[in-house]
């Protein structure tokens, strides 16, 4: 662990949150807290289950997970 604040401590929380703020929240109105909520719920959804990873092979990351534990199995 570095500094306090440094980013590149968390940085896969850091790349979530900039992509939960760039790709969806700023491009969609937010009326309600409970319509924020289940947008972030969504999105989040869809970031491990949909959204492909160039990082991950062109995967998401659930399924780049379950083929790294293939390939252990």
């Amino acid at each position: 662990m570095g500094d306090v604040g440094a980013c590149w401590d968390n940085a896969v929380v850091e790349r979530f949150f900039g992509s939960l703020k760039h790709d969806w929240l700023l491009k969609v109105p937010q009326p309600t807290c409970e319509h924020m909520r289940n947008d972030v719920t969504a999105y989040m959804r869809y970031y491990n289950l949909e959204r492909i990873h160039t990082a991950n092979g062109d995967l998401s990351p659930v399924e780049y997970e379950q083929s790294s534990l293939r390939k252990v199995s």
